[in-house]
């Protein structure tokens, strides 16, 4: 898909509605209240909504999005995610979730300290983020020379931040957080990559996934 760079307000027409149910797993059992960033439609906490019967809350900037995530959720707050913070009421939510958002701000890691305030005691942070070091951007980049924005997926021309499996690591420890679990999900079946990287002793292991999901909690707690 080649990239309309020209309007960086352009979003395809499914951009808002990604399914991400491979994502469930990651919310704790026990959830009662969640609170999602970049919510879209709101398809994913409405299937939290259902599994878990929690009370789910939102954040949205785009407002036609946030008008039809409003209609199936229980609050959705139409804001930039910083601006929101005000409006999120502290030691509320037993889960607070990230898919593929912190790439898209400027500041996430000042917003992640914010949301402290707003978990409970239990309370822990869900994140999806894409990988950088993606084996097709790896080759791209490192061997073709190319960094070619996309209206989507990992090099979307809205994306802010870059995040690689080390990054995503020290980002959370700087930030004050425990992680409790860090995993790839969407691995490639590409079987050159994985033959190359049994050769190399799994030194390119984390080029094989699109995203990594990690869950993390306030150190402390």
């Amino acid at each position: 898909m080649e990239a309309n760079i020209s309007d960086l307000s352009f979003k395809p027409e499914n951009y808002f509605q990604c399914d991400r149910s491979e994502m469930l797993k990651y919310i704790p059992v026990g959830a009662k209240t969640t609170l999602e960033f970049g919510c879209g439609l709101g398809g994913f906490s409405d299937m939290v909504k259902k599994k878990f019967g929690a009370e789910v809350w939102a954040v949205e900037v785009d407002m036609r999005a946030s008008e039809q995530a409003a209609k199936i959720l229980d609050r959705v707050i139409n804001a930039d995610a910083i601006d929101s913070i005000k409006e999120i009421p502290d030691d509320y939510f037993d889960c607070i979730i990230f898919i593929d958002i912190l790439e898209h701000l400027a500041d996430p890691y000042s917003l992640l300290i914010a949301v402290k305030e707003k978990l409970t005691k239990k309370g822990v942070v869900v994140a999806s983020i894409p990988n950088a070091r993606y084996y097709r951007n790896y080759i791209d980049f490192a061997i073709k020379g190319n960094w070619d924005y996309q209206d989507a997926g990992t090099l979307d021309k809205t994306h802010l931040r870059f995040f690689t499996h080390n990054s995503i690591l020290k980002m959370f420890h700087n930030l004050g957080f425990e992680v409790l679990l860090m995993e790839g999900i969407h691995p490639t079946k590409n079987k050159k990559l994985r033959l190359l990287n049994i050769l190399l002793f799994k030194a390119l292991e984390d080029l094989k996934f699109l995203q990594f999901a990690a869950v993390v909690r306030p150190k402390g707690r």
